[in-house]
């Protein structure tokens, strides 16, 4: 089990992080999540050992991870650590920067371990080309495959995916995912991209403010949002009083609704002239304005012209899990 116990750290006198507790259990996934500089990539080297914690402790099946503070060579064996900077050997090939810290004593096994990575990130056909030659992404496969050619115990990403193009991003990310439930690896990731959490992420941790707003599950994240800035992090989310929805509340709240979860009728509910409208590809995004001159998201099928009169629904089911 990793755990991080009651960690705080500051670059200056102002605090970055501020004690942070959590754990993770071996081959899970955690994914951590906030706005640029919230402190993701400064708790990840604190938990590698790259900075010294001004207070707390991070520890790996009862063993603590010393910082810079206590060794000279930060980092620990069993931890790799997988920063937005590569460290590759530009002038070697491929299979050469993959199969670096395998054994030349096994030929065999080096060879067939090699050829599995280069499978895993889909670079067999790049197996002889020079780094150097290689665009930023297919740079940034490289260099994770090496990092797990030294079988992990604890993997740390630091937006894994960020050099990828999408198109080979989709499938190289649930290879990779894949890959690390198989071998039981404990992952920490920090990213901005949901497609990096929700699917895969066993356990979301949010950070705000130097501390951890919020630590779930994605999928309960994500469904009973209780705070605007971790909704806003899965995508656009309306903030609605709830007597716009319904008349009837006796409570005086508003509550997170995504866009998607409008539904959208032509006879009954609450009005809005549409102002704007977004093609989305699957749907349209459209930006709408209450009789009271509120400023409303929701999406439909179909493009709606500017001055389209329509309702808004929410399912009471939403409704009551928004407000509990």
């Amino acid at each position: 089990m990793l755990k991080v116990n009651s960690i705080s750290f500051g670059y200056t006198a102002k605090m970055v992080l501020k004690d942070l507790n959590f754990t993770a259990e071996k081959g899970e996934h955690l994914s951590i999540i906030g706005e640029s500089g919230c402190g993701k990539s400064t708790l990840l080297k604190i938990i590698y050992g790259l900075l010294q914690p001004d207070e707390g402790t991070v520890s790996w099946n009862d063993k603590q991870v010393l910082g810079p503070d206590f060794n000279l060579v930060p980092g620990e064996k069993y931890m790799k650590y997988l920063s937005q900077d590569f460290d590759l050997m530009p002038f070697t090939t491929v299979e050469e920067n993959v199969s670096k810290y395998l054994s030349v004593f096994y030929p065999e096994e080096l060879k067939e371990r090699t050829d599995q990575l280069l499978e895993m990130i889909e670079m067999e056909d790049f197996a002889k080309t020079k780094v150097k030659n290689l665009s930023g992404g297919q740079q940034q496969r490289v260099a994770l495959a090496r990092v797990l050619a030294q079988e992990p115990e604890v993997l740390l990403l630091d937006e894994p995916f960020s050099h990828i193009d999408n198109f080979r991003t989709n499938s190289f990310r649930k290879n990779l995912f894949t890959y690390l439930k198989r071998k039981g690896i404990t992952c920490l990731v920090a990213t901005h991209d949901m497609d990096d959490v929700l699917p895969y992420a066993d356990q979301l941790i949010v950070l705000k403010d130097q501390e951890i707003l919020a630590h779930d599950t994605p999928k309960n994240l994500y469904r009973q949002p209780k705070y605007i800035y971790t909704a806003s992090l899965f995508g656009e989310v309306n903030v609605v009083p709830i007597q716009l929805l319904k008349q009837y509340a006796k409570i005086n709240k508003s509550i997170l609704i995504y866009p998607h979860e409008f539904q959208v009728s032509e006879k009954s509910g609450l009005r809005v002239r549409v102002k704007k409208s977004f093609f989305k590809g699957s749907h349209y995004l459209h930006e709408g304005l209450t009789d009271d001159g509120e400023t409303l998201l929701f999406t439909y099928k179909d493009n709606l012209k500017a001055e389209t009169k329509v309702y808004l629904n929410v399912g009471l089911d939403t409704i009551n899990a928004r407000i509990a």
